[in-house]
């Protein structure tokens, strides 16, 4: 099993890594498995990034995100600016309903309202809005509209997490609720509890995904 250390020299490796990322602008320390990023970055896209980094170092159970965005005065927007930049980021974005989504800003702080065919419309509004200048957080509110049997969409989602090539689909079970998928099982690493999480999400109707994989100790995968 890695140690804190060990993990936390990977995660470093992995921002410097990243070439929209600055190692300097970030701090990383790590306690039983536990990721926190610390510092300032310039830009909301940055802060997920680094969060996207961290998750990808095997031995890493979770991160905490302490990076704050610190938004230069050269390129700071008004709310109302701000506003006019995210609609029109929508607007050129064709996998957005933009006609559905209501758009709120306050103190750079963007949320998004309304109800959606698909998740991976509701994923796209917040990927077309993140790397503006100025924003600094997304709330995605954005609903799915329910649309298949609860059996349907279960089947649906055993099946893509069977033609993943990176899921180990016979060790996960998928139950769904309504519009709710609940996955249960054993994972190999943050990585994968994500992509079946992701497999689950697009499922068409999904309005909720409650992931319930436990990640497995090194100890036992190892031969």
């Amino acid at each position: 099993m890695k140690s804190d250390l060990h993990i936390q020299h990977d995660v470093q490796d992995q921002i410097m890594w990243e070439p929209i990322l600055n190692p300097a602008q970030i701090g990383v320390a790590v306690k039983d498995g536990i990721v926190t990023l610390s510092g300032i970055v310039d830009t909301y896209a940055k802060k997920l990034a680094a969060e996207k980094a961290a998750k990808k170092v095997a031995g890493v159970k979770a991160v905490a995100l302490d990076l704050q965005v610190g938004i230069s005065p050269l390129y700071r927007k008004t709310d109302s600016e701000l506003a006019d930049a995210v609609i029109h980021a929508l607007s050129m974005n064709v996998s957005v309903p933009q006609e559905a989504i209501q758009v709120k800003v306050d103190d750079g702080i963007v949320t998004l309202d309304g109800e959606v065919d698909w998740d991976y419309q509701r994923a796209a509004a917040k990927t077309a809005i993140e790397g503006l200048i100025g924003i600094k957080a997304v709330n995605n509110n954005l609903t799915i509209k329910p649309m298949l049997s609860s059996e349907n969409i279960s089947r649906k989602i055993s099946e893509a997490l069977h033609r993943s090539a990176t899921i180990d689909a016979q060790r996960i079970s998928v139950e769904v609720i309504g519009t709710k998928a609940v996955l249960k099982g054993k994972v190999r690493s943050f990585a994968e509890r994500d992509d079946a999480e992701d497999a689950a999400w697009a499922a068409p109707g999904i309005t909720s995904v409650e992931n319930k994989l436990d990640l497995e100790s090194e100890e036992i995968l190892t031969f």
